[in-house]
């Protein structure tokens, strides 16, 4: 059945010298593969150079339920982005990011709400100026309540540690296991939970920093979602943004 949706990119292979395979976040179905035709042609319907890392794309797919890979019929930008592939660091952050969600996102049912943020998130960083340093982290923690892993901090306390494995703080050291932060980088967790797009500019982080909370959010991630790995783009992202 032809089925028209929004989606956002999150992963291209090249199949045979003919066609892509692109896994997509679509609006209606959630996860989703599609075959893409390559064409150098001008009046193709499907430009292959559509489907950049988080691009934002409108397109007609045949949906049909005995198949895991749909056909694309027609394609186009639903939203042409005018820095996020020409800024090195954005185009570093929007690497990573399609990585990480083509990793975490694998349900294959619609969810308007977990579009509706992932859409406005990549608009939002196209758009930012500057100040955009701590975007990924603000992100992936946002990300987070969706996939229902958002830390629980009602009952944080200062001094407390935060238990990486039951997502809460505790005011006592974890006996059982060693996935845990100790009470100063826990204390900087709760500030990573308070930031959103807007405010992250003000809560200033070196390098190092950066790159530690990172490796902690891949670290909880990967605790808690099955078979998620290291991400190869993890490294590049963490030195840049001195």
């Amino acid at each position: 059945m032809l089925q028209k949706t929004l989606g956002i990119v999150l992963h291209t292979l090249k199949y045979k010298d003919t066609s892509l395979i692109v896994d997509i976040y679509t609006e209606v179905a959630g996860r989703a593969s599609f075959m893409v035709p390559v064409s150098r042609s001008r009046k193709a319907a499907v430009k292959s150079a559509l489907f950049q890392p988080l691009a934002l794309v409108e397109l007609e797919a045949d949906f049909r339920s005995n198949t895991t890979i749909y056909k694309v019929k027609e394609a186009k930008s639903l939203y042409p982005f005018a820095t996020l592939p020409y800024d090195p660091y954005k185009s570093a952050i929007a690497l990573f990011l399609s990585e990480f969600l083509y990793r975490a996102l694998r349900e294959e049912a619609e969810n308007r709400p977990l579009f509706a943020y992932l859409r406005h998130s990549v608009v939002w960083l196209d758009e930012c100026r500057e100040g955009f340093a701590n975007f990924h982290l603000v992100f992936l923690m946002r990300l987070s309540r969706f996939l229902g892993l958002y830390p629980n901090w009602e009952n944080y306390h200062p001094g407390d540690y935060f238990d990486l494995q039951s997502a809460c703080f505790t005011s006592l050291r974890p006996q059982r296991h060693s996935d845990y932060l100790l009470p100063e980088e826990a204390a900087k967790l709760t500030d990573l939970m308070r930031m959103n797009y807007k405010t992250m500019h003000l809560f200033a982080m070196n390098r190092a920093e950066r790159a530690r909370c990172l490796t902690l959010i891949n670290d909880y991630y990967r605790l808690h979602l099955p078979d998620f790995p290291v991400l190869k783009s993890l490294e590049v992202l963490k030195e840049l943004f001195d």
